[in-house]
């Protein structure tokens, strides 16, 4: 299922009594299966050289990060996962490297939750989904679970060598990471309100009105389009993993796309988290962890992190939440 911008609605309001209001641009994009959109708040001149440039940036890692096309010139992860030969090196593009670099330390810092290294077990997972007609054995599941060791995968001087018939999956950190890259590059121009809204993935500049955006956060139920949760935040990122993204139902029982590298199924710890934090990138990894953990040692290691609150929608549709996300309510 493709990921839909009403998952987070913006509910965007003017202050009264402010002298001067930056004329808002905004742009849609497609990529990575989702549906992305950009609000810029300046009174630069040539607008669209900016808004370009951004098409270019999740042009380049859409292409890169794809698991499952080809594009024509481009070393990117189907070429790496379906081409390239074991103990073969390939030299590859600089941010392609960085980003599988990011991978490789997003394994470490989420203990080894979320592995990058897991593509032969959601691709297998993809192909049922894709289908609809039922679930992978547990023979399957064993034997593509054969190839999911992290080490397998060795970076040095941009070049990349597999060790074994791994495939690699950027799926729970592209988004995140790029969608980081295009709030820095805004900033860097001088641009700093701004609002990207990349589905379940939000990143808010400063205010253009020196306010706070509100952002809706959708209750992970099939089919709702209500909002169980407003938060208030600016230059933050509101970042969102649920079971209801991409998901498919066989035998009344619903099978999502967040996979569990233990048990090589679906996690069922809860229907979805959402966390606040500045970087984008860094969000979309804690949301994926977290996903993959129970709510009670969510909590417990949100509780111990600096300028990172969360919230959880349980399984049977209780929220809780990280002891200081109050200050975005």
């Amino acid at each position: 299922m493709l990921k839909k911008l009403s998952f987070i609605l913006i509910f965007l309001f003017l202050f009264s009594g402010c002298t001067k209001i930056e004329k808002e641009y905004s742009k849609n994009f497609f990529y990575m299966n989702t549906y992305i959109n950009i609000k810029i708040y300046s009174n630069k001149d040539n607008i669209d050289m900016y808004f370009n440039k951004i098409d270019d940036l999740y042009s380049e890692f859409h292409k890169l990060s794809d698991a499952y096309v080809e594009y024509k010139g481009v070393k990117n992860i189907y070429y790496i996962n379906n081409k390239l030969k074991v103990n073969e090196k390939l030299e590859i593009n600089s941010s392609l490297y960085k980003l599988i670099e990011y991978g490789i330390n997003s394994y470490k810092l989420s203990d080894g939750k979320v592995n990058i290294a897991l593509g032969n077990i959601t691709s297998l997972w993809k192909k049922y989904r894709d289908e609809g007609t039922g679930i992978p054995t547990k023979k399957e599941l064993v034997l593509a679970g054969k190839n999911i060791n992290i080490d397998d995968i060795v970076l040095e001087d941009n070049t990349i060598l597999k060790k074994s018939n791994i495939n690699i999956d950027l799926g729970a950190i592209a988004k995140g990471y790029v969608t980081e890259l295009v709030g820095n590059y805004l900033e860097s121009v001088g641009i700093n309100n701004y609002l990207i809204n990349a589905g379940g993935n939000v990143k808010t500049g400063n205010h253009y009105n020196k306010g706070l955006y509100k952002i809706g956060i959708e209750e992970p139920i099939k089919d709702s389009d209500n909002m169980y949760k407003i938060v208030n935040v600016t230059n933050q990122s509101v970042i969102t993993s649920g079971s209801y993204e991409r998901y498919y139902e066989y035998d009344d029982k619903l099978y999502h796309h967040i996979i569990d590298s233990k048990t090589l199924y679906p996690s069922n710890n809860m229907k979805s988290v959402t966390i606040i934090t500045k970087d984008s990138g860094y969000g979309d990894l804690l949301s994926t962890m977290l996903f993959l953990m129970s709510i009670e040692d969510g909590i417990k290691y949100v509780n111990n992190l600096s300028n990172v609150e969360a919230i959880w929608y349980s399984n049977d549709n209780n929220v809780y939440y990280s002891d200081g996300f109050d200050k975005y309510e």
